[in-house]
């Protein structure tokens, strides 16, 4: 049971990881016009049963925001909410069995350079998205990462429009809470007895409470924080309250196509993007251990399918989350159970408490957390690695902020492949020239496979090769060639006569 061992390590960073998943629980369900308690309780089911099951010993698992255009689009083409949770069971069947395929191993073929950019692309919408939040503007929902949101503004116009409707108290509790953050990463701070001890995230809001508390007893009006500026959660007193808030889910429109078409939709994106969260925690993880990426979809699929039968929003391993908890220092899987157990204890025992909580607070939390992911090393390290690195790591950063996760990963993905295929076609070749006696000669060895990527090489290869030219085409180790590049081979040999070029093949007369 060593992946549950409790140590100071893993109570603080459950403590952490709990302050950061809270917001964006509450946050991801509003976002998605669903009720509030379906988020808390993705939260709270998938930071256990997951947890319990997953491949990987760090990775946070829950609602995730990347899912919320989905889950718009879903409710309203199944007509209920009810509806849309049968799907998510049908999902979560369809990712175990992607588990039982052994379908995880695509996550090996993402490159480092769209991991790292994914990264910090999250890190950079974190820290954007946030701002708002830590100055008192609380228009868009804390958990919303889509470029264009749901009050009308995009990311940057958002940047914008928060000045028009500033909080002073949540500027004063927001910049008090990011200085206390960077003073807790520093050296002092970190060798010190007593607040070694203490998770700083939990300081940020004890010391948010208090100073509201504090400009409500000296009834400063122009300080005081409004309740639309702090959290709301779902009031859950009694058993019966709790059950209310439970959806049943609804089978009705199994037999219906658009119903298949949402579950599979569901599967796909949600295990893409745990895929790419699992691969981005393995970087970030100190002792770089290797995840069980077939393991973590099978428990992803037991996760979705409890989720749809009480009423919960989808779930994917999350990288906001996940980095929350790396960082934080923990080193097995009880810091992701504490997390939850904590969710859903200060749900039921403590909601006026958590009602305190300055959304300002929470901001600065998820902007370092950011930061974190985002630090201008990242770049430097990045850099020095040339461009082939450089140009998809900020095609993936650019993308994200202007559409969203996945679309940011393709374009990077893309861009990537792009790289390898020049590079396949450039060096795949090796050529040599020569003057011997008077007479020119060329040598081209040909690779193991020729296909069309490398149709166009050959051609100015060959337009370049001088008239009474000896030319020796060596396809020793060849494979196999394609059509395209077969019939540029021809074309060359035809022709040689008509320019006096002596053709000498080895190997090749079979392959043409």
């Amino acid at each position: 049971m060593n992946d549950f061992k409790l140590s100071p390590n893993n109570i603080k960073a459950g403590v952490t990881v709990f302050l950061v998943a809270l917001p964006l629980c509450l946050g991801i369900a509003l976002a998605c016009n669903t009720p509030l308690f379906s988020g808390l309780i993705a939260g709270v089911v998938a930071g256990v049963f997951v947890t319990l099951f997953s491949g990987s010993r760090l990775s946070v698992s829950g609602p995730a925001a990347g899912l919320t255009a989905v889950v718009l689009t879903a409710v309203t083409s199944l007509g209920s909410f009810n509806a849309f949770c049968a799907a998510v069971v049908v999902a979560g069947i369809l990712q175990f069995i992607l588990g039982l395929l052994k379908t995880g191993g695509i996550a090996n073929y993402i490159p480092n350079a769209v991991i790292k950019g994914m990264l910090a692309g999250i890190g950079l919408i974190l820290i954007i998205k946030q701002i708002p939040h830590l100055l008192g503007y609380d228009k868009d929902p804390e958990g919303d990462f889509e470029f264009i949101q749901p009050d009308g503004h995009n990311t940057f116009s958002e940047l914008i429009y928060m000045f028009n409707s500033l909080t002073p108290g949540a500027i004063c509790i927001g910049i008090l809470s990011l200085v206390l953050l960077f003073f807790a990463d520093s050296k002092w701070y970190k060798s010190n007895k007593w607040f070694s001890k203490l998770p700083a995230p939990l300081l940020v809001v004890v010391l948010g409470i208090l100073l509201n508390e504090l400009f409500k007893a000296f009834n400063n009006s122009i300080l005081i924080i409004e309740p639309e500026h702090l959290v709301s959660v779902p009031l859950i007193n009694t058993a019966a309250e709790l059950k209310a808030n439970l959806v049943v889910p609804d089978f009705t429109l199994i037999v219906q196509s658009k119903f298949w078409l949402v579950a599979f939709t569901l599967a796909i994106v949600a295990s893409l993007e745990t895929l790419l969260s699992i691969e981005a925690v393995d970087k970030l993880d100190p002792e770089k251990q290797v995840s069980n990426n077939n393991k973590e979809l099978m428990a992803q699929g037991i996760g979705n399918i409890i989720c749809g039968l009480i009423g919960g929003l989808p779930v994917t391993s999350v990288i906001v989350r996940s980095s929350a908890n790396v960082n934080a220092g923990a080193n097995n899987k009880s810091a992701a159970l504490i997390h939850a157990l904590l969710l859903a204890l200060a749900v039921f025992l403590i909601p006026s408490v958590l009602m305190k909580i300055p959304n300002a607070s929470l901001a600065a939390i998820l902007i370092v957390t950011g930061y974190k992911l985002v630090k201008p090393s990242i770049f430097k390290e990045t850099f020095r690695l040339g461009y082939s690195q450089i140009i998809p790591f900020v095609i993936t950063i650019v993308m994200m902020q202007l559409t969203d996760l996945l679309l940011g990963v393709g374009c990077g993905i893309a861009v990537s492949v792009c790289f390898i295929i020049f590079n396949n076609i450039s060096l795949s070749f090796d050529s040599a020239s020569n003057k011997i006696n008077g007479e020119q000669y060329h040598l081209l060895k040909l690779p193991q496979h020729v296909t069309f990527f490398n149709k166009g090489f050959l051609q100015n290869y060959f337009l370049k090769i001088e008239n009474n030219a000896h030319v020796i085409i060596d396809a020793s180790i060849v494979k196999s060639i394609d059509a395209d590049s077969r019939e540029v081979l021809r074309e060359f040999i035809e022709r040689a006569e008509k320019r006096q070029i002596k053709i000498d093949l080895k190997k090749l007369e079979h392959l043409l």
